[in-house]
């Protein structure tokens, strides 16, 4: 594994870590063993940076890498996240009609000692803001998770699909350390603004979905996923805009193939190559995609590589939405 520094702190992060949201929900089947045992063997290979959130599961998530960590504390950089809550504690699976968005100093107070409690830590490395709701000023929000740094509860912040003008506010109240966003070779709109501004600020710049969902592995078939398979919902997984993704995922591959590596590796190092502020955290429950995507530092992308890539994106520009209307209203705010 190769190694990563994290915004201005000395940490040195896994430049692939291991998003944990899968394990709880929304990708179909679940089984808790297997996700133990790949939490478990992601330390084997060096991955030291895991990613939850209180929404995952509504908290079930957190309760699972709360197991995984018994014995392993030392050796993880925790991340979660609060600002997503059920109405009446209903359990969902994401953005639905059983959430909402409250990312005030009051419901923070109650969110941290939940997820303390459900992943059996006293300390959580990188507390995010997941999304950000249209009344309580990031300042304030900032202000209050600022105290759970005071408190030791928290070491750093971030923040997750903020706008480039929201960073700026937030940071100026306290030091945010890193950005989580969706970034991909189909989804890059952080490229427009917000990436010059973390630059600028020194944030790491965390990806998550850094294979689409799965698309960019090019062995997701859209048609057999479970009625309740978060994949059912977004723009970009149907009708011409799935055709156009699965067009240029096929031409992906094939450079994958010219290059050794599967496509999923070409664009996890894809990412990677974008610049040393990036630590993807593709999500997966299995231990051989774990393997996959591991491998992927391994991979080197000259300029050929990358233009051949760019040229691909170029000919297919009908993506889609990442999200349904209602989940993209709460990006970039």
């Amino acid at each position: 594994m190769k190694y990563r520094k994290l915004g201005t702190t000395a940490e040195e992060l896994s430049a692939v870590g291991l998003g944990c949201m899968g394990m709880s929900g929304y990708y179909g089947a679940l089984d808790d063993q297997e996700s133990l045992a790949t939490l478990h063997h992601s330390l084997d290979l060096g991955i030291n940076f895991w990613d939850t959130s209180d929404l995952y599961g509504n908290g079930r998530n957190e309760e699972l890498v709360g197991k995984a960590l018994t014995g392993h504390r030392d050796k993880v950089f925790l991340a979660t996240k609060f600002g997503y809550r059920f109405k009446d504690a209903v359990q969902g699976s994401g953005v639905s009609s059983a959430t909402y968005i409250d990312s005030s100093p009051k419901w923070m107070k109650t969110a941290i000692e939940g997820s303390l409690k459900r992943l059996n830590v006293e300390t959580i490395d990188l507390y995010y803001l997941h999304r950000i709701d249209e009344v309580t000023p990031i300042e304030e929000t900032i202000e209050a998770m600022a105290g759970l740094v005071k408190e030791g509860k928290v070491r750093y912040l971030g923040l997750s699909e903020a706008s480039a003008s929201t960073i700026r506010r937030a940071n100026a109240v306290h030091p945010i350390t890193a950005l989580q966003a969706e970034y991909s070779i189909l989804t890059r709109d952080i490229e427009e603004e917000v990436l010059s501004v973390t630059r600028e600020l020194d944030i790491s710049v965390i990806p998550y979905s850094p294979l689409s969902r799965g698309i960019l592995s090019n062995s997701l078939d859209v048609g057999q996923l479970t009625a309740d398979d978060f994949r059912k919902t977004p723009p970009r997984f149907s009708g011409e805009n799935l055709q156009n993704n699965q067009s240029l995922v096929n031409e992906f591959a094939l450079i994958a193939k010219d290059k050794g590596c599967t496509p999923a590796q070409l664009a996890l190092a894809w990412l990677l190559a974008q610049g040393e502020d990036i630590i993807p955290i593709p999500g997966t429950k299995k231990r051989k995609y774990l393997e996959e995507n591991a491998a992927a530092v391994d991979i080197t992308l000259d300029a050929a590589d990358l233009s051949a890539i760019e040229q691909v994106i170029d000919r297919y520009p009908n993506i889609g939405d990442r999200y349904n209307e209602q989940g993209m209203s709460l990006t970039n705010r």
